[in-house]
């Protein structure tokens, strides 16, 4: 997702930076075939740069931001993280006045319309105004911090919660041994779901191990609005348990369920 946040960027008329260290082969030799130029370091990074977008793992979110604080930055930072609203509250006090509140929805952008990245806070206006060209829809949510973060904590709360669901009720299925006539009875009275359980596990699979951390920001931000936590808190740990299915593109649900169930006591 941060190479096409980069690219709607460049496209938009802005130099792109990005700091290699400690990164990946992989993303490596994505940021170098988007042209980003390379600043190594975190300082190298924050000395060149007017603002800052981060899309990093949840729970790695406030390092992040800590990390940039030290090093002296004093431009826009757009926290584009799937955090709860409080964890959004966190960064805005260490920040201060330059952060601005995101969300992503969508795919990484590679289509007109497919991906939006929602904005809120004091300066949403001017982050938006960044993105004037590519495939990044930005949505301005006002002035208040953390409206960004709850429209993203409600979206993927059905759609990777459903998706943790579905594939914890396959699971069940196996154990119980009615799997078949469960498939069966899905054809006659959910037409597409056991379709759609196989479909969910080949396009989950390889990033499950990014989704528990953002599972329990959801369950966080239900339980901080008096409402229960618990359901995301279990997708977070069926998401735990499909770690090792990192980048495996051809994952079927029958790997789902064998990871689903290696931890059953007894």
């Amino acid at each position: 997702m941060g190479v096409t946040l980069g690219v709607a960027l460049a496209e938009s008329g802005h130099r792109v930076h990005w700091a290699s260290e400690g990164r990946s082969t992989a993303t490596l030799r994505r940021a170098a075939s988007a042209g980003f130029a390379d600043r190594q370091s975190l300082p190298g990074l924050t000395r060149a740069v007017e603002g800052i977008i981060c899309v990093c793992p949840p729970e790695a979110a406030l390092e992040v931001a800590a990390s940039v604080e030290r090093n002296g930055f004093s431009g826009l930072y757009v926290d584009a993280n799937a955090v709860s609203p409080d964890t959004g509250a966190r960064l805005a006090d260490m920040l201060g006045e330059r952060y601005v509140d995101g969300g992503i929805v969508g795919l990484p952008a590679r289509s007109p319309g497919s991906t939006r990245l929602f904005l809120s806070g004091p300066h949403a206006v001017e982050a938006a105004e960044w993105f004037g060209s590519g495939f990044i829809e930005t949505v301005v949510l006002g002035e208040r911090p953390g409206a960004a973060k709850a429209l993203k904590m409600c979206y993927a709360a059905y759609t990777k919660g459903s998706s943790a669901l579905l594939l914890a009720i396959r699971a069940l299925a196996e154990v119980e041994g009615v799997t078949d006539a469960l498939l069966t009875e899905w054809s006659r009275s959910q037409p597409g779901l056991a379709e759609r359980s196989e479909r969910t596990a080949q396009s989950v699979s390889p990033k499950a191990w990014r989704f528990s951390g953002e599972m329990l920001e959801i369950a966080a931000t239900f339980e901080a609005a008096g409402l229960p936590g618990g359901f995301h808190g279990a997708a977070a740990d069926v998401y735990q348990r499909m770690a090792d299915l990192k980048n495996a593109d051809h994952a079927q649900i029958a790997d789902v369920i064998e990871r689903l169930l290696s931890e059953r006591v007894g």
